[in-house]
């Protein structure tokens, strides 16, 4: 199966969009919810957590395992790529999210971007880095969005106060440039909101969201890789795993995916160091 990981909900959106293009695989996802959120976590952390959903998909088969998640892509994928999968894995391999919707904003041909993120992903700076290594003279441009993820994840996506919030994150980003004219979604929870951040943008701007992005990614990757391909079966099937109450994780997880799931209970404390 392919792996994605996430820590909670939000890695949900990613998975639907590499479901609707790559329907033929199977898919095993791991929400990490009894820790969330991981933002407010320290980068030691973040990577020790994340290090031990991937391990836990590697022992469930996993060849290839997506990190559907902008925090820990942020603070722990390029520490398991270049030192835990060499040493414990090297048959294996871990993407995240960050480096594909970098890509992808180089291909456009994009010259401004605004980056729409959680706190702990703008501090890290790695959509600068990542953008900027790619493409020097791209002007990144960031902006936090604390409120969305609660927001969303007590169901107020709705709520006439979320447009407000909405507008205001923009007015921080256009003070910063107001001629943006690309908005990245640059947190797995966003695309819930997707309509509104479009209606409120209008023609100023477009406005992409992350899924799409990682999907068409992704299926590049393994057209690339035959020989990882190969390794995963293809009877279609999809798993839900998650660290907390599951009939929760079954309710919420409708939002994000798009269909009604039936997740199982999962402990990782046994691969704590």
């Amino acid at each position: 199966m392919i792996g994605v990981f996430d820590s909670g909900f939000g890695g949900l959106t990613i998975l639907k969009s590499i479901v609707g293009i790559m329907p033929d695989y199977d898919y095993l996802y791991l929400g990490d919810n009894a820790r969330v959120p991981y933002g407010t976590r320290s980068q030691r952390m973040v990577y020790e957590f994340t290090r031990q959903a991937v391990e836990y998909l590697f022992l469930q088969g996993c060849p290839l395992v997506i990190i559907a998640c902008n925090t820990a892509s942020a603070r722990a994928l390029r520490k398991i790529q270049q030192e835990y999968l060499p040493v414990s894995h090297p048959d294996r391999r871990v993407l995240g999210v960050i480096r594909p919707s970098a890509e992808e904003m180089v291909e456009r041909g994009v010259r401004s971007v605004g980056i729409l993120a959680t706190e702990g992903v703008v501090a890290s700076g790695i959509y600068c880095e990542e953008i900027r290594s790619l493409a020097p003279d791209t002007r990144v441009y960031q902006q936090a969005c604390p409120l969305l993820v609660p927001i969303i994840e007590a169901g107020e996506d709705k709520w006439e106060g979320t447009d407000m919030i909405i507008a205001k994150y923009l007015q921080g980003l256009y003070a910063q440039d107001d001629g943006i004219a690309t908005i990245l979604l640059a947190c797995t929870h966003y695309p819930i909101l997707l309509e509104q951040f479009v209606q409120q943008v209008g023609s100023r701007a477009v406005v992409l969201d992350q899924g799409p992005i990682v999907a068409r990614k992704l299926k590049g990757y393994l057209s690339r890789h035959p020989d990882m391909a190969e390794r995963i079966s293809r009877d279609r099937k999809r798993y839900f795993l998650t660290t907390d109450t599951s009939d929760r994780f079954d309710r919420l997880a409708r939002v994000f995916y798009g269909e009604s799931i039936q997740s199982q209970f999962i402990s990782l404390d046994s691969l704590c160091s």
